[in-house]
């Protein structure tokens, strides 16, 4: 029998309260998995945190990691399953695809619905994660994330809407599969290096640089920028216009964290698509191109880079394969 470490941090799925007047993080995991449990799998499960994730942080992160790599040393473990508040559940699932090094599956699920709501979506996706996780073909694709059906890869996946239970989606790419009723279906495979393949894969816990994310809008100013760098930013990552693209202003004081040895990253306030060369000529500039990943993804990505290296050549090429 395949078993399945739970690994619980909260989150709408483990809220209480009624309609959208609830409070995330109240119900232990044992009750979560009560009655949800597909046939021919075995779980244990661990409480690491109980927050809704708009107060997920590094510290979270980091003891997901360790427990991930404790465990994985156990042979019976075929893989995990997190339990996760859907704010920030796309930043930790992504975290932990660049970061962890392991061949065993790691599905993240949530709830948009509390447990004790009329219809909670929570139950289903936590069915649905377990089968995915047990599954076979999940093994080495990395972090996955189970949701209303689908399945994606932490890489490529977003929330895309406050309320919807279709909220996340994955705008570029797509699902990489789809699990009804804890029949699980794959079509697809990520191309981009992640776990046991990632440059960017951490050890254990390590203080994570700081980089903030600019958002731009008309008429903005240099003023937000100022202040991240004034804070003592490693890294910048400017969510732009259409393609990347910021005024004359900002694209100033951009030019001057760079002389200053901040990494500046242009990445995309539109949700899809991709942030090539174009009007902000980055080679002269030493920008680095976000590609497809949105401001919040490439945050965690920037991060990890610059413990790594601060040139932006090699600090490209990373956006370019991860």
């Amino acid at each position: 029998m395949d078993k399945v470490m739970v690994l619980a941090t909260g989150g709408t799925i483990a809220g209480i309260g009624e309609g959208g007047a609830y409070t995330s993080g109240q119900v232990g995991v044992n009750d979560l998995l009560k009655g949800i449990v597909p046939k021919g799998v075995e779980i244990e499960s661990e409480q690491v945190a109980n927050v809704g994730s708009q107060d997920m942080d590094s510290d979270i992160w980091f003891k997901l990691l360790e427990r991930i790599y404790a465990l994985s040393a156990r042979e019976d473990i075929k893989g995990f399953v997190i339990t996760h508040g859907t704010d920030t559940m796309e930043e930790s699932a992504y975290f932990l695809h660049l970061s962890v090094q392991t061949h065993k599956p790691i599905v993240f699920t949530g709830a948009m619905r509390n447990s004790t709501s009329i219809s909670p979506d929570g139950p289903m996706n936590l069915h649905n994660a377990l089968a995915v996780c047990a599954h076979p073909e999940s093994a080495g694709l990395g972090v996955l994330v189970a949701m209303d059906e689908g399945i994606f890869s932490a890489r490529d996946v977003s929330k895309t809407h406050t309320s919807h239970l279709s909220a996340f989606k994955a705008l570029n790419t797509g699902a990489i599969g789809h699990v009804y009723y804890g029949q699980v279906h794959f079509h697809a495979k990520p191309i981009q290096k992640h776990t046991l393949q990632s440059q960017l894969a951490l050890k254990g816990p390590t203080p994570l640089p700081k980089v903030a994310v600019v958002y731009t809008y008309v008429g903005c100013g240099d003023f937000l920028l100022n202040a991240a760098l004034q804070a003592g930013v490693q890294g910048v990552v400017v969510a732009g216009m259409g393609n990347g693209n910021v005024n004359h202003t900002l694209l100033e004081v951009m030019a001057q964290a760079i002389k200053q040895g901040v990494v500046v990253v242009r990445s995309s306030r539109v949700g899809s698509g991709e942030v090539q060369l174009g009007e902000v000529d980055d080679m002269r500039h030493n920008f680095v191109r976000a590609g497809d990943l949105n401001p919040q993804k490439a945050r965690v990505l920037l991060q990890l880079a610059l413990l790594k290296t601060t040139n932006p050549q090699t600090i490209q090429e990373f956006f370019d394969t991860h």
